[in-house]
């Protein structure tokens, strides 16, 4: 992709990016002090065995630094979170298009929405009474959060696994995450940070020292290939790998694989490379292959999706790239 069509793709999107969330909103004072924090999340996935060690409860953060072109949540993106659009689900009946001034139409596929002049739209999905609208993040706090996660918690003990919190960035509410870290390390559960490094390195650091394991996503080894693709270049990301490797906490560097966007030899050696760099703090690297099974999202969030006409990566290429970094003396894991 050219860099004006990475322009143009990210247009797309650029409308559901923002600041650094700064979580301390969230914690509410009283004539008695502080409330707990409240984080805001999108959702709780059970049983995963991709996202580190064991059998392990994801949770999912809204709010991301970056604008990554395939990101699978784009709904994730925003601070605020998102309203998705379920066409599947909708049953014809025009309650929304009644409450939304014109803004919603109904076409022969379900609604039209035009989000951009529709100023009501929570107003006209909670009208739906068909579920065909799902907003996305709630509100939790660190206790409620932990309540739920160690419902899992014989699972956890019985496979090695443990609690990841990715997003979306989790990091940028590290200070909800940080409470609920210390809560699951007295429950004797292993906590693992999924961070695309984006952050100031005086918030990340505050979560990852607390952490047990550090997951760290390297996008692209190339500055300018990675502005292009994400909105951001890759100096901060690179510190604060370096960073986070001299604490000497251990990590997992992740490498999205996406055909001939970051698969390029160079670019590939590149990042292998600088996992080797990074010395034992790297435990091993895992190979992600690019899907599409996020497109849909962008259709539930009125979005064109910037990746069309890119295909997934075959397990074959993983495969050999995967052999890469074994030759170059690293552990290594290919995501099924």
């Amino acid at each position: 992709m050219s860099d004006e069509l990475g322009r143009e793709a990210r247009r797309g999107v650029s409308h559901i990016q923002h600041s650094t969330l700064n979580t301390q909103h969230l914690r509410s004072k009283t004539a008695f002090g502080y409330l707990p924090m409240r984080g805001f999340i999108s959702r709780i996935q059970r049983f995963c065995v991709n996202d580190g060690p064991g059998i392990r409860s994801t949770v999912f953060a809204v709010g991301c630094p970056l604008e990554c072109l395939w990101c699978a949540n784009p709904e994730l993106l925003r601070e605020s979170g998102g309203m998705l659009y379920h066409a599947q689900r909708c049953a014809g009946c025009g309650a929304c298009v009644a409450l939304s001034g014109g803004a919603i139409r109904l076409g022969d596929d379900g609604c039209i929405i035009d989000r951009d002049s529709c100023s009501n739209l929570a107003d006209c999905a909670a009208a739906c009474h068909h579920g065909a609208f799902e907003r996305v993040g709630v509100e939790i706090s660190a206790d409620e959060l932990v309540s739920k996660l160690l419902r899992d918690k014989v699972f956890f003990d019985q496979s090695g696994g443990g609690v990841t919190f990715s997003g979306g960035e989790a990091a940028l509410q590290a200070g909800f995450f940080l409470e609920a870290t210390e809560i699951l390390k007295s429950k004797s559960v292993h906590v693992a940070l999924d961070t695309s490094g984006h952050v100031p390195w005086e918030t990340l650091s505050q979560l990852a020292s607390a952490v047990d394991l550090v997951l760290f996503d390297l996008k692209a080894i190339d500055s300018r290939l990675h502005e292009r693709y994400t909105g951001a270049d890759n100096r901060l990301i690179m510190e604060n790998a370096r960073r986070i490797a001299g604490m000497g906490k251990e990590m997992i560097i992740r490498m999205l694989i996406v055909p001939g966007v970051n698969d390029s030899d160079g670019e590939v050696g590149g990042r292998l490379n600088f996992a080797l760099e990074l010395g034992s703090a790297v435990i091993r690297v895992d190979i992600l292959r690019y899907h599409r099974l996020g497109a849909g999202k962008y259709a539930g969030l009125g979005l064109r999706y910037p990746m069309e006409g890119t295909p997934p990566c075959s397990g074959a290429a993983a495969s050999r790239i995967a052999q890469r970094a074994a030759d170059m003396g690293l552990t290594v894991y290919v995501e099924r």
